[in-house]
């Protein structure tokens, strides 16, 4: 086998080891609110993230809380209870969930985005827009929460001019 054979082979087991790490454990990009690594895939946080798209708030919340029954450390259960909680318009209890995840992670993107867009429900601007400074320090070279976060700043801010 030639020294190219070899460097190819060697080249595509790495990808393959690389790719099969990340659908094992969970570390490949999903939604932009997911910013803590699990250490392996829990069945409950599949379930809960299902029930989100489906929006199923309750079915979501059982499932999250699952999950950080299990691990009381993961900030994106707790940003998921956060927001099933807001869409039920349960806004204590998604400001403690939010709150929860931001500090286990304060730099959470999808946390600093979610209670940002609840202190706009709650026509609170400046505590929205501390969210939106801290998603623009967090995403150097921008990400979608802040852009979304922007938005629905900006558009608050005109309908409420």
């Amino acid at each position: 086998m030639n020294f190219r054979r070899f460097f190819l082979l060697m080249y595509a087991i790495a990808a393959t080891q690389l790719l099969m790490t990340q659908v094992v454990f969970g570390m490949g990009s999903g939604s932009g609110s997911s910013d803590t690594t699990s250490t392996a895939v829990n069945v409950d946080f599949v379930a809960g993230k299902k029930a989100i798209d489906q929006k199923d708030w309750n079915g979501a919340i059982s499932a999250f809380h699952k999950v950080v029954a299990l691990d009381p450390k993961d900030a994106d259960a707790f940003n998921y209870l956060g927001y099933a909680n807001r869409q039920l318009g349960d806004y204590e209890k998604a400001f403690d969930y939010y709150n929860s995840a931001l500090r286990l992670n304060p730099n959470h993107k999808g946390a600093n985005e979610y209670i940002g867009e609840a202190y706009l429900k709650q026509g609170d601007l400046a505590n929205a827009e501390k969210h939106l400074s801290k998603l623009d320090d967090i995403c150097t070279f921008g990400c979608a929460e802040y852009s979304l976060l922007k938005r629905a700043v900006a558009d608050f801010k005109e309908k409420n001019s």
